[in-house]
């Protein structure tokens, strides 16, 4: 035995006392041994000592290997409460794809890496960062399917690894590295669900194995659990911002449409004065501009949480007539939120005016007014929005001046919308197709 390699005294005066010992030694070559100590007995005394030697430098490399990997994933995205408030989401982003490059390279040894991120709507793997791969590799469009997306798209699509140990005769290889023989291939999965993909390439052939694979898995578990706490706290920072313009959103909504109201009354009042319709046309204009800014900021915000909304509502014009405050303010927040874009007045005068002034897709009219009869109101409404639709809400008052068995004469075919609005009713109104012939109204002095 090398004296370096020697069992420490200790251990044989343990060992000469009657009592087994153990100890780990390391060799000049750096190799580790575990070395037990044993006493034999001869008429009840300690006769000789018998040493067993355990090459345990695999194993011991392997354990330390995984406590390393699993250390460097605590370190991922490891920040400090004063760090998260200097740091924006991007910020974040960018520490984590550093801390991942040096550990793949300090603790995995690998030189060509990609790792993409599954949008769960449309499948794409999204590239999160590369090393090694070519440009043509790292702009490739990729999707989670089985056929034609490469080893990365049959992982991503199967949430199975894939060793790759001869790319040249391998069927669903696409190259990344240039002139790659092999190639190793893991999913990175959170909750059961894939979220993104770990590649790794290499020159050589049969370059990975069981090992490699499991100690790869093991970090694309820690990278799961880092990107899914990067996720939240992006969602966090969104839900802060989103309630910070959905309140901005609510104070300015009500006072912005009353300013619409009165400039459209104007404009119907000054009808010989064009200089003054000019400029009140211009504050409707810059009225609505600030309403559409909020709404657009509001929109970025909030995107991936309103994504999947229906498209036939989103960007829908809608003026919502009612004297009660409540129900205004119920219709900026339930169909804002599918992407309308909504105005309000409190009595039927302004909002007939605001519809002559105005573009709508859709107006929701109370069936009571106290400036005007419900009938009238309508069928003025019918005249000044000939492309949209005028839907009739009505709460549990008693309808005094019929003015729902009027419209039906005239031929509404709509359904009569009960308040409190029900969002699958409301939206469902709005949306749905109008009939191939519908009958013209009645004149307005035909009712009141």
């Amino acid at each position: 035995t090398p004296p370096d390699a020697r069992p420490s005294d200790d251990a044989f005066h343990a060992a000469l006392s009657g009592s087994p010992a153990c100890l780990r030694v390391r060799q000049s070559n750096n190799s580790l041994l575990d070395v037990t100590v044993s006493p034999v007995r001869e008429d009840g005394r300690v006769a000789e000592l018998v040493a067993l030697c355990d090459d345990v430098t695999a194993t011991t490399v392997r354990q330390q290997k995984l406590n390393a990997l699993y250390k460097a994933g605590q370190d991922l995205d490891a920040l400090d409460p004063d760090q998260l408030d200097d740091m924006n989401v991007e910020c974040r982003v960018e520490l984590l794809k550093q801390n991942v490059r040096r550990y793949v390279h300090d603790l995995l040894r690998y030189n060509v890496v990609e790792i993409r991120l599954l949008d769960p709507q449309t499948e794409r793997l999204v590239p999160l960062m590369e090393e090694g791969m070519t440009p043509e590799a790292a702009a490739r469009e990729l999707f989670a399917r089985t056929e034609g997306n490469g080893v990365t798209g049959f992982v991503a699509a199967t949430g199975k690894p894939y060793l790759c140990a001869d790319t040249t005769s391998d069927p669903h290889f696409i190259e990344g590295l240039a002139g790659a023989r092999s190639s190793m291939t893991v999913p990175i999965i959170y909750h059961d669900q894939v979220i993104g993909t770990f590649n790794v390439e290499s020159p050589q052939p049969n370059a990975f194995g069981p090992e490699d694979l499991q100690f790869t898995e093991l970090f694309a578990r820690e990278l799961a659990r880092s990107l899914h706490t990067l996720n939240l706290l992006n969602a966090q920072e969104q839900c802060a911002a989103a309630g910070v313009i959905e309140h901005v959103n609510r104070d300015i909504a009500l006072p912005a449409d009353d300013l619409l109201a009165v400039a459209s009354g104007l404009i119907d009042q000054l009808g010989d004065r064009p200089e003054c319709i000019a400029a009140l046309r211009r504050v409707l204009g810059d009225a609505r501009k600030i309403k559409l800014a909020v709404r657009h900021i509001g929109g970025e915000v909030t995107r991936p949480a309103t994504a999947g909304g229906d498209p036939k509502l989103d960007g829908m014009r809608i003026l919502v007539i009612d004297q009660d405050e409540r129900v205004r303010k119920s219709a900026h927040a339930i169909l804002e939120r599918k992407g309308c874009v909504v105005e309000t007045a409190a009595g039927a005068a302004e909002g007939i005016s605001m519809a002559k002034s105005g573009t709508y897709d859709a107006v929701l009219v109370s069936v009571k007014h106290k400036d005007m009869g419900g009938t009238a109101a309508y069928r003025s409404l019918v005249k000044a929005v000939p492309l949209g639709r005028v839907i009739l809400t009505q709460g549990f008052e008693y309808d005094g001046g019929h003015t729902v068995v009027n419209a039906r004469q005239d031929g509404y075919w709509l359904p009569v919308l009960f308040k409190p609005f029900q969002e699958p009713a409301l939206f469902k109104a709005l949306a749905a197709p109008a009939p191939s012939a519908p009958t013209k109204p009645e004149p307005i002095g035909a009712a009141s």
